[in-house]
Parts: C-alpha cells; structure tokens; sequence
C-alpha cells in the first residue's frame, strides 16, 4: 500500500469515527487499527526515501554522461583542429574554424550541464515536498491518535 493511500484510510477512519458524547471536536476511534496504519507507514516511508535516492544516482548518471559527451564533442573538436592546423595552405581558416567548433561544444557542455541540473533540483524539489508533505500527514495523524487516547472517558 502507498502512503498516500494509507493516509486516506486513516482520514477516512477519522471522518467515520463516532463522536465522544458531550464533545464536538472528539471522536472514538480504533486504536489498534490506527497503529496497524502507523505501522503501514513507517515500513512504506522507506520507499519512498529508495526512490529518492535512486533519483539522485540517475542524476549522477545524466551528469556523468552529459560530461562524457562533452568531452567527447570537445576531443573531437581538438582532433579536427589539428589537422586543419597542419595543412599550411589553410592554417588561419582552421583556427578559426576550430576555435568556433571548440566555443560551439563549450557552449553545448554548458547548456547540457545547466538543462541537467535545472531538471535534476525541479525533480528532487518535488520529491522533497512529497516527503516533506507525508511526513507532516504522519505528525497530524500521530497527534490525532495521541490525543484520541489521552481524551477516552475514564472507566469509573
């Protein structure tokens, strides 16, 4: 079960739950069945922290490529230039031509690397907010239950 579904059962079970007599803001609930949701929480939040993670390393991989690619356009770019270097006839158009291949791939590897890592905090901004987001949920929840067990009339 995912944790967003979780928490719709537990909300569910606070919107159904009968109130205590003589309180509007009280209410009776089950609480080993609110623990089981605690419980169901607690093994899920894992899981979502492994999808983070994960995001992370393929973050690392994009990087890691993106500069692969780099590298390879800028070797590339370098190898092309010497050998219009070497040919004297046209020795100043190649270092013009090789110098703009070179800017060009510099430009490139910059754009990748910014496109990379605008994309990586946007996916890790929205990954934090769904935690961030459960985790506040969880409190509220545990809260609740706290509160429901410290107001259960007391048997006389």
């Amino acid at each position: 079960m995912k944790i967003d579904e979780i928490l719709d059962l537990m909300e569910d079970m606070l919107d159904n739950a009968p109130a205590v007599p003589f309180s509007s803001k009280k209410a009776m609930i089950e609480v080993d069945k609110m623990r089981e949701f605690i419980d169901n929480l607690r093994y899920n939040i894992p899981t979502e922290v492994k999808r983070a993670k994960e995001t992370l390393a393929d973050r690392s991989k994009i990087i890691a490529d993106a500069n692969k690619k780099a590298e390879d356009i800028i070797a590339s770019a370098e190898n092309r230039a010497k050998i219009l270097v070497a040919n004297d006839a046209i020795t100043k158009q190649a270092r013009e031509q090789a110098n703009d291949i070179l800017a060009k791939a510099r430009n490139m590897d910059k754009e990748i690397k910014a496109a990379m890592a605008d994309n990586i905090a946007y996916t890790l901004d929205a990954a934090e907010r769904s935690l961030v987001k459960s985790l506040n949920e969880i409190r509220e929840q545990k809260q609740a239950v706290r509160n429901a067990g410290k107001n259960r009339p007391k048997d006389e």
